[in-house]
């Protein structure tokens, strides 16, 4: 049995929702940045968003262990920039990262691997790749002692070509100039494919998605460019498998290489280096970067050019210095993700634990490098399979239409509900702004407390909400018409109508919440985002239907105020005047059979 409209005790119900409000409010101002304002996406904001997804040689899915590796990475990269307020998140097989503002080009970079190993270099196996069409370098390099001219791809200095290092500044590593150290020289630099030459599949650019078809390009980069058969036991390369796996490699900047951060540094290894123009082969690691204490990036006033500077640890110190004692007028290739980005002579033993990387850097090219190489190398390869860029002015204008498309929104239900429902009309407009301040307060909460961002998306989902909420209004509303009708008066409506509207009302909502639930789970990106705000819009309709508006439609019906207890101001007239006919010709009806 209903209860009344007088044992409601709608008073207890709004000092509630008021303590909630108040809670609530109290929570925005007094914690976080104390400013009473939600996070924005990107699309709101502007910034940049990259979604890197993991590559793995065989095509399986990545473990989740490594995957949460990859993120903490990430995210220490990220947080070097030193632009607030980023975000690293998994999605799925994706690392998505999200720079707000207008310092987010960085990021785009920070998904390398950042596998860095060191190498030795077998032979001069170095030969330009692709027609000179810019002209050398300057020769203000020293040659180095000991390495004269071999042949005319060899006789210009690679990138890291400079003047040779002092002694005792802790990088006794000077680029090479001429790269023929080795007896192999001649044979390893004859094989003359140019850069013409047309590659097979493994060398196109992969998609970056685990599947079938990029575990086979790596697989097959790795079946060529590292057999172990490529140098034999007695540490002379084999021609012409040497030659079949440069002949495969195709250094181009425009062209990904497959085996890129997926190499094994137990085999040998032909890689493309000095900026896509020369092809190494190389023994197999020899010192991880793993053993790399700190990097810095600076500018060397001897060579003229920024470089990397690094630091080994104890193990790798050691490592380093046996390497360069033992190895003096050799070849070392700095391998960074299946690229030599540099091949110097040692002309020292460095014992120091320090040396340079150097490779015509730019001064950001440098410090991205340093950065990467200072937080350590990921334990997967990623491929950018998005990247958007979103300017500040772009993601106000969306948020400024946004705000007008929900604006309008409003207006159009506050109207329909004035000139349908009248005093009622405007019970809902009250409520649809205290629910919209209740929204309001947990978005800015959700996005302190677990980092939830609004885009454009969840402001959709938001002014969809706004027709879920007036919906429960007029479903209240059409059910105390019904009661009027009855014959029943307003005050003995209001019980018996709520009865029977809350429980369409539920039902409602709970169909709408259950679809949010399942498009929340299912999507991805921003459509999880229209689905959020969605489905908290949905519940925090009923916390509104519940506490603020039946309790005020109670008040009004038990009112003493003749303005408000008129059924004609509340756009119940007609009804009643229908309900009255009605309970008239009953009771005429009654009369009639009683008299016969």
């Amino acid at each position: 049995m209903a209860a009344s409209a007088g044992h409601l005790r709608p008073g207890r119900y709004l000092a509630l929702f008021a303590l909630i409000v108040i809670v609530l409010y109290a929570l925005v101002f007094l914690t976080g940045n104390h400013k009473p304002t939600p996070k924005l996406g990107i699309d709101l904001q502007g910034g940049t968003r990259v979604t890197l997804t993991a590559r793995t040689p065989d095509g399986g899915q990545p473990t989740r262990e490594s995957l949460n590796q990859a993120r903490q990475i990430i995210e220490r990269r990220v947080n070097g920039i030193g632009v607030g307020g980023t975000e690293v998140l998994l999605d799925g097989n994706n690392v998505v990262i999200t720079v707000p503002g207008e310092q987010g080009d960085q990021a785009k970079n920070l998904g390398k691997t950042a596998k860095l190993g060191f190498r030795k270099v077998v032979s001069s196996a170095t030969q330009p790749v692709v027609p000179p069409q810019t002209p050398p370098p300057p020769a203000t390099g020293t040659p180095t002692s000991g390495a004269p001219a071999s042949s005319a791809p060899s006789s210009k200095p690679p990138a890291s070509s400079s003047a040779p290092p002092t002694a005792g500044g802790g990088g006794g590593a000077a680029p090479a100039p001429q790269q023929n150290t080795t007896p192999a020289a001649p044979s390893s630099s004859t094989p003359p494919p140019p850069a013409s030459t047309p590659a097979p599949a493994p060398s196109a650019p992969s998609d970056g998605s685990v599947d079938a078809k990029t575990a086979q390009e790596i697989q097959a980069a790795k079946a060529l460019r590292q057999n172990p058969q490529l140098i034999g036991a007695d540490g002379q390369p084999n021609q012409e498998l040497v030659s079949q796996a440069m002949a495969a490699l195709t250094c181009a900047p425009n062209v990904k290489d497959p085996l890129e951060g997926n190499d094994d540094p137990k085999l040998p290894l032909v890689a493309c280096g000095d900026h896509d123009t020369y092809k190494y082969l190389m023994e197999p690691e020899f010192l991880p970067g793993t053993e790399i204490a700190d990097s810095t990036s600076g500018f060397d006033q001897q060579r003229g050019q920024w470089v990397v500077n690094l630091s080994f640890k104890s193990e790798g110190t050691k490592i380093w210095a046996d390497f360069t004692s033992k190895n003096t007028g050799q070849q070392a290739a700095f391998v960074l993700d299946t690229q030599v980005v540099s091949a110097p002579n040692i002309q020292v033993a460095i014992v120091d634990g320090n040396t340079q990387i150097t490779g015509k850097f730019t001064q950001s090219e440098a410090k991205d490098l340093s950065d990467i190489l200072k937080y350590g190398s990921l334990p997967l390869s990623f491929a950018s399979s998005d990247a958007t860029t979103v300017s500040a002015t772009l993601g106000l204008a969306s948020l400024q239409a946004g705000l007008i498309a929900g604006g309008i929104g409003l207006l159009v239900v506050f109207v329909y509900c004035l000139f349908y429902y009248r005093l009622l009309g405007v019970l809902t407009i009250l409520s649809l702004a205290l629910s919209g301040a209740l929204v309001f307060a947990v978005l800015v909460l959700l996005g302190r407390w677990i980092g939830y961002t609004l885009d454009l998306a969840g402001v959709a989902g938001l002014i969809i909400a706004i027709g879920i909420t007036a919906d429960s209004f007029v479903i209240y509303f059409e059910r105390l018409k019904d009661e009027i009708r009855e014959g029943r008066t307003f005050r003995s409506a209001v019980p018996r109508g709520w009865v029977r509207a809350r429980r369409t009302i539920l039902a409602s909502d709970a169909v709408s919440f259950l679809a949010a639930a399942i498009l929340y789970v299912i999507a991805v990106g921003d459509v999880q985002g229209f689905a959020f705000t969605l489905g908290m819009s949905t519940v925090l309709d009923l916390v509104v239907v519940y506490l603020v508006t039946h309790p005020l439609v109670a008040m009004v019906s038990t009112s003493k105020n003749a303005f408000l207890s008129n059924p004609r101001n509340l756009g119940l007239g007609a009804v009643q005047q229908l309900g009255s006919q009605r309970k008239k010709s009953t009771t005429v009806g009654r009369a009639n059979v009683k008299e016969a």
